[in-house]
This record gives structure tokens, C-alpha cells and sequence, in this order.
């Protein structure tokens, strides 16, 4: 009797047991199935579509602000090449208007010349800063890596070390961008009779000596 009341429990207990497990399920497909309805509800439908909506907006918005940006790019610096190209025959025609002596009697027909590539080399410094072209400042400027390319060192004690005394080649920028760097000279303290004494030692020492010996 004792047995059969132990069976009759546990077979009450694993009822129970199983009864309890189906009614979790039971809870959690409602719980799944509420969610499920959540998600595909209207409401949540529409939120999602407002979020893509508005991240589309953005790379829209971002691609059109770079494709400006290009455009701007390009208006202002499409013609860079054909820029650079033409500044030699500039400085040519500087050149040859700077070699010529400015005291010496010439005949009205040569004078009329002058004037005239003279007229012209002023439109010709027009053309260029009307497309964004100037000329980079170089005399008694402290020397710049990003826009002087220094030729030659010019001892020179009435100026701080490393100012431009010396032009060149004259330099251009296009709308901010650097064109051609300038060919400058740049200034030096002298080296003093010391120093030239202390070379002039170096050079006679009897190391040296024994060295051009050998």
C-alpha cells in the first residue's frame, strides 16, 4: 500500500511538473506571438521608415555637397596647366624689357616699342590675377620652403639671416594653391676674418700636410 501511495505521487508531481512546463510555453509563444505583433505593427512600420527616410537624407545630402565641392575644384583650378605654361613667355618678355638701358637715347619708333610691350605686359599681369594668379613676394621676406626655392646664399650683415635679398625667378600661386615656387637668394651673416684664420689653419696643419704628402 505504502508503494502504490509513492507511485500515485510522483505520477502527480511529474503531471504537475508537465502541466507547469506546457503553461510556460503556453506564456512564452504568447510573449513571442506580442513581440512578432509588435514588430509588424503599423507604428513600428512607420518608425522604421522615418529612420531610413532620414539616413537617405543624409548620404543625399552629403553627396551633394561633394559634388559642389568638386565642381568649385574644378572651375578654379581646371586651367592650372595652361596657367603654369604661359608664365615662361611672361618672363621672357620681363627680361628683355629689364635689359634694356634705360639712359640710352633711342629713336621714336623704338620708344613706341617699349611702350607697347610694356602695355602689353601689364594686360598680360591683368589676365592672370583676374583667373586667380599672383605674383608670391619675395625681396626682404623671411624664406618660406612652401612657396621660395632657395638658389644661392648672399652674404649680406644689414638683414636677418634668412631673408629673400635676391629674386630669380619669379613665383605664382592660383587662388591660394602654389603655381611655381620663386628662385630666390637668400641672405647670410659674413664669415669674419676668425673664422677665415681658423680655415686658413686647418688647412696648413701638419696633419694636412702629412696627408698630400703620402
Amino acid at each position: 500500500m505504502v508503494e502504490r501511495k509513492e507511485e500515485n505521487n510522483q505520477e502527480e508531481e511529474i503531471k504537475e511538473s508537465n502541466s507547469d512546463n506546457i503553461e510556460n510555453e503556453e506564456d512564452n509563444n504568447y510573449q513571442d506571438e506580442e513581440a512578432k505583433e509588435e514588430e509588424n505593427s503599423p507604428e513600428k512600420e512607420i518608425e522604421t521608415l522615418k529612420e531610413e527616410k532620414i539616413r537617405l537624407l543624409a548620404e543625399m545630402e552629403n553627396l551633394r555637397k561633394r559634388f559642389e565641392r568638386e565642381k568649385i575644384e574644378t572651375i578654379k583650378f581646371g586651367s592650372i596647366n595652361l596657367a603654369r605654361d604661359i608664365l615662361s613667355p611672361g618672363d621672357n618678355l620681363e627680361r628683355a624689357l629689364d635689359a634694356l638701358p634705360e639712359d640710352e637715347n633711342h629713336s621714336e619708333s623704338i620708344k613706341n616699342l617699349i611702350d607697347g610691350l610694356k602695355m602689353v605686359l601689364k594686360e598680360y599681369k591683368n589676365t592672370l590675377e583676374k583667373h586667380g594668379v599672383k605674383k608670391i613676394e619675395t625681396l626682404n621676406q623671411k624664406f618660406d620652403h612652401n612657396f621660395h626655392q632657395a638658389m644661392m646664399e648672399v652674404e649680406n650683415n644689414d638683414v636677418e639671416e634668412g631673408t629673400v635679398v635676391q629674386e630669380v625667378q619669379s613665383g605664382y600661386t592660383m587662388h591660394d594653391r602654389l603655381l611655381r615656387a620663386a628662385m630666390v637668394g637668400v641672405s647670410k651673416k659674413p664669415v669674419t676674418k676668425t673664422e677665415d684664420l681658423k680655415e686658413e689653419k686647418e688647412e696648413d696643419s701638419p696633419e694636412n700636410e702629412s696627408k698630400e704628402s703620402t
